[in-house]
Protein backbone atom coordinates (compact mmCIF):
# COMPACT_ATOMS: atom_id res chain seq x y z
CA UNK A 1 0.00 0.00 0.00
CA UNK A 2 1.27 3.43 -0.94
CA UNK A 3 1.88 5.10 2.43
CA UNK A 4 1.52 8.61 1.01
CA UNK A 5 -2.11 7.93 0.11
CA UNK A 6 -3.18 6.27 3.33
CA UNK A 7 -4.45 8.05 6.43
CA UNK A 8 -3.62 5.53 9.14
CA UNK A 9 -5.29 7.61 11.86
CA UNK A 10 -8.55 7.50 9.93
CA UNK A 11 -8.20 3.75 9.32
CA UNK A 12 -7.62 3.17 13.02
CA UNK A 13 -10.68 5.25 13.95
CA UNK A 14 -12.83 3.34 11.44
CA UNK A 15 -11.48 0.04 12.75
CA UNK A 16 -12.29 1.01 16.36
CA UNK A 17 -15.81 2.08 15.43
CA UNK A 18 -16.50 -1.12 13.50
CA UNK A 19 -15.24 -3.19 16.45
CA UNK A 20 -17.49 -1.21 18.81
CA UNK A 21 -20.50 -1.82 16.58
CA UNK A 22 -19.77 -5.54 16.33
CA UNK A 23 -19.25 -5.94 20.07
CA UNK A 24 -22.39 -3.91 20.86
CA UNK A 25 -24.37 -6.44 18.81
CA UNK A 26 -22.66 -9.31 20.66
CA UNK A 27 -21.26 -10.73 17.43
CA UNK A 28 -18.01 -12.61 16.92
CA UNK A 29 -15.73 -11.86 14.00
CA UNK A 30 -16.56 -15.34 12.67
CA UNK A 31 -20.30 -14.65 12.62
CA UNK A 32 -19.76 -11.33 10.81
CA UNK A 33 -17.59 -13.14 8.26
CA UNK A 34 -20.24 -15.84 7.74
CA UNK A 35 -23.00 -13.24 7.36
CA UNK A 36 -21.13 -10.71 5.19
CA UNK A 37 -18.20 -12.56 3.59
CA UNK A 38 -15.90 -9.78 4.87
CA UNK A 39 -12.83 -10.67 6.92
CA UNK A 40 -13.70 -8.20 9.66
CA UNK A 41 -10.64 -9.26 11.64
CA UNK A 42 -8.35 -7.73 9.03
CA UNK A 43 -10.48 -4.61 8.87
CA UNK A 44 -10.60 -4.20 12.66
CA UNK A 45 -6.81 -4.06 13.00
CA UNK A 46 -6.88 -0.88 10.92
CA UNK A 47 -4.38 -1.92 8.28
CA UNK A 48 -6.86 -2.69 5.52
CA UNK A 49 -7.94 0.30 3.47
CA UNK A 50 -11.57 -0.71 2.97
CA UNK A 51 -13.76 0.73 0.26
CA UNK A 52 -16.75 2.97 0.83
CA UNK A 53 -18.91 0.17 -0.59
CA UNK A 54 -17.61 -2.28 2.00
CA UNK A 55 -18.12 0.25 4.77
CA UNK A 56 -21.65 0.93 3.55
CA UNK A 57 -22.50 -2.78 3.53
CA UNK A 58 -21.10 -3.20 7.05
CA UNK A 59 -23.09 -0.20 8.27
CA UNK A 60 -26.24 -1.71 6.76
CA UNK A 61 -25.40 -5.00 8.47
CA UNK A 62 -25.04 -3.23 11.83
CA UNK A 63 -28.22 -1.23 11.25
CA UNK A 64 -26.78 2.28 10.95
CA UNK A 65 -26.31 4.76 8.11
CA UNK A 66 -22.96 6.01 6.86
CA UNK A 67 -23.88 9.42 8.29
CA UNK A 68 -24.45 7.92 11.74
CA UNK A 69 -21.18 6.01 11.43
CA UNK A 70 -19.13 9.10 10.62
CA UNK A 71 -21.00 11.35 13.06
CA UNK A 72 -19.88 9.09 15.89
CA UNK A 73 -16.35 8.50 14.60
CA UNK A 74 -13.70 9.66 17.05
CA UNK A 75 -10.72 11.03 15.19
CA UNK A 76 -7.50 11.94 16.95
CA UNK A 77 -6.72 15.67 17.06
Amino acid sequence: MDNSRCDYNLLQAIARRLRQLREAKGLSQRIVYIDTDFNIGKIEVGKTNITVSTLSRLCNYYGISLKEFFDSLELPE
